[in-house]
């Protein structure tokens, strides 16, 4: 059952229980486009890679981007960085490319309250970082953002997250979870496994959380906010 969201007092009942010593929770969230605007990172960078490459070559350089994607199951911009010199042979601003992608102010695309819900959610049980990518720039990503701090570096990164459960509860063992996610068939997954001991929210930031064909079936998704920064009470200072 979806509850809408002026149902979040469910959420703060959950919540309310989290803070007890009798049960541990263990707050599991998802980074791209749930703590951090990945689209806006992907619009400055296409509107960059305009400005470096032009435009053809841009399109080229995103078309082996989706097809790597498709290949890994995860994205990965450095690496298509480096596929694309291979296939192109075209040396011009290359070096610019992955500066500009490992200089880029991450910190400044957090959402609003982001760090905010983090602070809260410390207060309540164990927060954890579970993102699929890359083994480099997505921890860099993490880091450069400061979300890697606020949860003192208990980050998980894998290819499908919601197929490496049993890892994630060995690594942090719970009496329950609950995850944040902008793509409910991840949510979904995650459900069909944990079951009761799982409460999922989706969150409905990004591209993907919009996309018909990510969010056929909402069924497994307990809670929907329209932003991160509901999470958290509005009265809670940072």
């Amino acid at each position: 059952m979806e509850y809408p969201i002026n149902y979040l007092s469910d959420y703060y009942a959950i919540s309310s229980r989290a803070n007890t010593k009798q049960t541990h929770w263990v707050f599991l969230l998802d980074f791209d486009n749930t703590l951090f605007n990945n689209d806006s990172f992907e619009a400055d960078f296409k509107n960059y890679l305009d400005e470096a490459i032009g435009q053809s070559y841009r399109e080229l350089y995103w078309a082996i981007f989706e097809n790597l994607r498709q290949e890994l199951g995860y994205a990965d911009y450095l690496g298509a960085i480096q596929r694309y010199r291979f296939l192109t042979f075209n040396e011009d601003n290359l070096l610019d490319l992955a500066s500009y992608v490992l200089d880029y102010p991450f910190k400044n695309h957090v959402y609003p309250d982001a760090i905010k819900v983090l602070h809260y959610l410390n207060t309540l049980g164990t927060t954890v970082i579970v993102s699929d990518g890359d083994i480099v720039f997505q921890p860099h990503k993490i880091k450069a953002s400061g979300i890697w701090d606020e949860v003192d570096g208990r980050v998980l990164i894998y290819v499908h997250k919601e197929k490496e459960l049993e890892d994630i509860q060995r690594k942090y063992p719970a009496d329950f979870f609950m995850m944040v996610d902008d793509k409910p068939r991840i949510l979904k997954a995650m459900k069909d496994d944990l079951q009761k001991k799982l409460t999922t929210i989706f969150v409905r930031q990004g591209h993907f959380a919009f996309d018909p064909r990510n969010s056929k079936d909402t069924s497994s998704i307990n809670i929907t906010i329209n932003s991160i920064g509901e999470l958290a009470p509005a009265d809670i200072c940072i």
